[in-house]
């Protein structure tokens, strides 16, 4: 008895599963004509596309711990340099909830003189090794513009804060917030405390003189 594999007719399919059945055909071959390292890179900026610079994980968490412990806020304040992720007029403060990776945390960045010297990776920002260059120079350009944002917001006297992603983590999530809570506070009553200012005594321009004789009596 000779077994017989049924082929599949496409013509007997409907339209949808004739599309899909296309589609998966078109991906195995374009797939059999990349290498494993193409593909492996055609991955990661996939994934690097998918994340967006806003309402991101980290910073919804921050901003759904300052609503709910009635802190008031807002979003991405386009008259201030850099658009800060988190505004908070009535402490003149803004938050800066940043990625470890995009913004390079704890990655010494080298003068731009001195590009030759090798960039090493942090615990939370580990760089490529693929195609290098290129994330160095972006994350370098990152950094850059971080620095120069928080000057021109202390200049206009707004106060800054940076929390990281790693610090969001599960274990280091409430103390970071906590902080944040104790770091507002305290700017908060620095900004508005009565200052007193003591008035010193000015001394006299003029000197009395001691004089031993009475009015009206010449000295003998």
């Amino acid at each position: 008895m000779n077994s017989h594999t049924p082929q599949l007719d496409s013509a007997a399919l409907p339209d949808k599963e004739k599309r899909h059945t296309k589609a998966a055909v078109k991906r195995e071959q374009d797939n059999a004509c990349i290498s494993p390292a193409e593909l492996e890179q055609a991955r990661r900026s996939a994934n690097m596309a998918a994340i967006h610079g806003k309402d991101t994980k980290p910073e919804m968490v921050v901003r759904h711990w300052l609503w709910s412990h009635g802190y008031r806020y807002r979003l991405n304040y386009p008259r201030l340099p850099g658009k800060p992720d988190i505004v908070m007029r009535k402490y003149r403060t803004c938050i800066f909830v940043n990625g470890c990776f995009w913004h390079g945390h704890g990655v010494a960045m080298p003068p731009v003189e001195s590009l030759k010297l090798k960039v090493e990776s942090s615990e939370c920002c580990k760089i490529p090794k693929t195609n290098r260059d290129f994330w160095v120079t972006k994350i370098r350009k990152n950094q850059e513009r971080d620095r120069r944002v928080q000057h021109e917001l202390a200049a206009m006297g707004w106060h800054c804060i940076t929390i990281w992603e790693c610090e969001l983590k599960p274990k280091r999530q409430k103390k970071t917030l906590e902080s944040l809570a104790y770091t507002l506070n305290r700017i908060f009553l620095r900004d508005h405390s009565i200052r007193r200012y003591e008035i010193q005594e000015e001394e006299p321009l003029i000197a009395a003189e001691d004089t031993p004789e009475t009015y009206g009596q010449k000295k003998t």
